[in-house]
């Protein structure tokens, strides 16, 4: 028995979460290493992958291998051809082929036509042009490979680009020849001779016409008719082999994923030789993809999307970190020769001495700054390379009722295994919120993760719970300004007298805390915004509880100054926090309800640049605040009642047992089952977003409320929590952030892909390093603050002028600060 307990403590001694990022970084290292072999072995072509790979998710779904696929609709598909004309491009396209080329043509001429075009099964030549879009999309038969195909690149040759010339050809054939020639020998040779004397053409082409040669399609040889039974998928393999033979090495493009959609939908198929409808729009997305990708830049389209060249601001940054990173390194090997040649001895005098001592501290205080940064340096490179580069592979998301909620009801089950006991018995105590972040963090990312959000009532219910972080956000500060009393120039005491010694002591303590909690929620942030080269608005959720903090902290601050202390001497103090809370209300509506004078207050410089995204627009943040603008005064209301009841007496929740009589108890767990049973009807009778967003700010707080009543009634629920979740709930912040790019990818559009054709490992393996950097994030975040916000007010203030130093030269370069 002892044995077994022994090993199971070593077993638990190394399974922890340092051990954990270790394994992260080497997991990390070798899938560099394996997606830099694949990159040197098949190139990062995004083009390539698009074309020639890919699988099904689910029914009518295709996700190319490696990247993702945008789903054009008609408007988009018109104006890639408008921008493609307005930057100097040309639009002719041209089919060429048999009736399954055709069949396509027509396809993509509907989608991008202004009206439907009447399909025709003629065996002749077909145009179409569109002036508005400056597009001209032809058809040209030609079933066989053979001196007629020859002829006419020939005359592409011949012609001038900007006329008869197309800037882009799809074409196949092999049908047609198998079926005339009845399947027979000489005419596979015969197709191979042919083709071989049309491939200088493409070479001699390659500048001004991009060739796509498209393999021929599988067919469904059970409802072929007796004309075409000679048409045979063994044929049809040994046609496409000598076109993959004589093209792979040639400036024609091989199609090949398409062969595999009509693969994966060929029972669709109403004859048997041509494809199905939806492998026809799945086809022309594909097309659609390769041509416009580049010039539309659309989020969830990176298929044959070049990435992004980096700013001189990304540069300095990079050189910065990579400065720390050497800096660090050098120290490393400076203290173990140090240690190494002073041995035991300077370890037994050190500190002997003040000076030596403080000098000591220093230099641990230097060298500790350095590594975090060096770390944080590491984990930046990292982000930058899932997602502003094509060196890892991206997917798109893909909903299913089962892909969201069976990750979830595992993940709930999981957290409930992880119960404990806590000894702490408030209201809403630090492990119940920790509880709480940590759930709620887990079920935003699988939201994110399957792109639930166009289901309207998982939707809702995860506006909800970011109702509820931005509640706990009023909740939490409210409470510890309240009781604190730190947010003003004069600390009271409970006489209502004023202890003038107090007053620079809390001053700076004021300061230093609301420092101090800004540099926490806005360090990651910031940094991203240098190595991602995005607007601080793109991170919507550190602006919104930053910006909520210092409404809470003002709302506080400004005078008459009220605290516990003071309100237990003055029984007044508790109206004029009522008048303060109504204030804030009026003001918050009077925000909403003039969109002049919002934007006149929020696009003001400098601070416009906190507010605005990158196309300088400002509805990003508008819809941001309106949809949760009074969730925070919830918050605050509710702490404010719940401090009153205990001053009161009404309710004590210093002991394990119930808040309420058990009559009481049980009509509040009911009322509170009412509440949220309420709001998850009101999300699936409310007609569609705007509605429920429309509702959603005043209702919040119902199932807000009724959570909080049903977790700490009762007793015996109220002084136990999941320490799982609130494991996770200690770096809810980082999780949430961090998901932008090195879990999901396309800034939140799609997925990271480490692992391709592998889904579900490859979301096991991604999150395992995802929560591992989250993690270390938060260390660093927390040790950096340290020396960022210091309690010596010297120091302080020397950090603050640096910190607008740096801040205001950049400011000034990209325009936010005007000279």
């Amino acid at each position: 028995m002892a044995e077994r307990s022994t090993s199971t403590h070593e077993i638990t001694h190394y399974l922890n979460v340092e051990n954990a990022k270790i394994a992260a970084f080497l997991m990390v290292s070798g899938f560099i290493l394996y997606h830099g072999v694949l990159h040197l072995k098949f190139g990062n072509d995004s083009c390539t992958w698009l074309l020639s790979d890919g699988r099904f998710p689910g029914y009518s779904t295709w996700q190319p291998y490696g990247c993702m696929m945008h789903k054009y609709s008609k408007s988009d598909a018109r104006m890639c051809m408008h921008y493609v004309s307005y930057w100097g491009g040309r639009n002719h396209i041209t089919f060429v082929g048999d009736s399954r080329i055709r069949q396509l043509y027509f396809e993509f001429v509907n989608l991008i036509g202004s009206k439907e075009v009447e399909k025709q099964k003629a065996h002749t030549d077909i145009h179409f042009q569109d002036e508005k879009i400056s597009a001209r999309i032809d058809f040209l038969w030609q079933p066989m490979v053979n001196l007629s195909m020859f002829y006419m690149y020939k005359n592409f040759l011949l012609s001038e680009p900007g006329g008869a010339r197309p800037n882009l050809v799809i074409t196949g054939s092999a049908t047609w020849c198998i079926k005339l020639n009845n399947g027979s020998k000489n005419a596979l040779n015969n197709y191979q001779v042919n083709l071989t004397t049309i491939v200088p053409l493409f070479h001699k082409l390659k500048d001004t016409t991009q060739i796509l040669w498209m393999l021929q399609d599988p067919v469904v040889e059970e409802k072929l008719n007796a004309n075409r039974s000679m048409i045979t998928n063994e044929q049809i393999d040994d046609y496409n082999k000598v076109a993959l033979d004589l093209l792979r090495h040639s400036d024609a493009k091989l199609w090949k994923s398409s062969r595999l959609v009509a693969q994966g939908m060929k029972k669709e198929s109403e004859d048997g030789l041509h494809i199905s409808k939806l492998a026809l729009d799945l086809d022309v997305q594909i097309l659609l993809n390769m041509y416009c990708n580049n010039d539309m830049n659309h989020h969830d389209g990176t298929c044959c999307n070049q990435p992004e060249q980096a700013t001189t601001l990304q540069i300095i940054t990079a050189a910065f970190f990579l400065v720390c990173i050497v800096s660090a390194i050098a120290l490393c090997l400076y203290r173990r020769r140090q240690l190494r040649l002073n041995g035991a001895k300077a370890r037994a005098e050190n500190g002997q001495r003040n000076g030596q001592n403080g000098l000591q501290e220093s230099h641990e205080g230097c060298y500790d700054v350095m590594v975090s940064l060096a770390k944080l340096g590491v984990i930046m490179a990292y982000f930058y390379l899932c997602d502003r580069t094509n060196f890892f592979m991206k997917e798109n998301k893909y909903y299913t009722h089962v892909n969201f909620f069976l990750p979830f009801a595992y993940v709930m089950i999981l957290g409930f295994f992880f119960t404990e006991k806590t000894d702490k018995t408030a209201v809403l105590h630090r492990d119940q919120t920790d509880e709480w972040k940590g759930w709620m963090q887990l079920a935003f990312l699988i939201y994110h993760l399957t792109g639930a959000s166009k289901v309207l009532p998982v939707y809702m219910h995860i506006r909800v719970l970011v109702s509820s972080y931005l509640f706990l956000t009023g909740f939490g500060h409210f409470t510890y300004f309240w009781q604190k009393g730190e947010y003003g120039l004069v600390r009271y005491c409970k006489n209502g007298c004023r202890h003038l010694p107090f007053y620079w002591h809390t001053r700076k303590n004021s300061l230093r805390r609301v420092l101090e909690v800004l540099f926490r929620l806005n360090l990651l942030v910031v940094v991203l915004c240098f190595v991602m080269n995005r607007p601080y608005q793109f991170y919507y959720f550190v602006p919104l509880v930053s910006y909520w903090f210092i409404v809470i902290y003002v709302s506080m601050a400004i005078w008459p100054h009220i605290t516990q202390a003071s309100a237990e001497g003055n029984v007044l103090q508790y109206l004029f926090m009522v008048i303060k809370m109504v204030l804030l209300i009026t003001i918050i509506t009077l925000f909403y309800l003039s969109e002049v004078f919002f934007e006149k207050v929020f696009l003001t410089r400098p601070f416009k640049a906190l507010f605005v995204t990158s196309d300088d627009s400002l509805h990003e943040w508008r819809f941001r605040w309106q949809l949760d603008r009074y969730s925070v005064v919830y918050g605050m209301l509710f702490a404010f009642g719940y401090q009153v009841l205990l001053r009161y007496k009404i309710i004590n929740d210093s002991h394990e047992e119930n808040l309420f009589s058990k009559p009481i108890s049980w009509l509040l767990g009911v009322l509170g089952l009412i509440g949220i049973g309420s709001y998850a009807a009101f999300t699936f009778l409310c007609g569609n977003k705007q509605q429920c967003n429309d509702v959603h700010s005043y209702i919040t707080f119902l199932p807000i409320i009724s959570y909080i009543v049903l977790r700490n009634v009762p007793g015996w629920l109220r002084t136990r929590y999941s320490s799982f979740f609130a494991w996770f709930g200690k770096i809810s912040l980082e999780l949430f952030i961090s998901q932008y790019h090195i879990w999901l990818a396309a800034d939140t559009h799609g997925v990271l892909v480490l692992i391709p054709s592998y889904p579900v490992l490859n979301v096991i393996l991604t999150s395992f390093i995802f929560i591992c950097i989250s993690h270390e994030i938060s260390k660093i975040t927390a040790n950096l603050a340290k020396y960022a916000v210091p309690n010596d007010w010297k120091s302080l203030l020397r950090n603050v002028i640096c910190f607008f130093a740096i801040l205001v030269p950049i400011c000034i370069t990209n325009g936010v600060i005007a000279l």
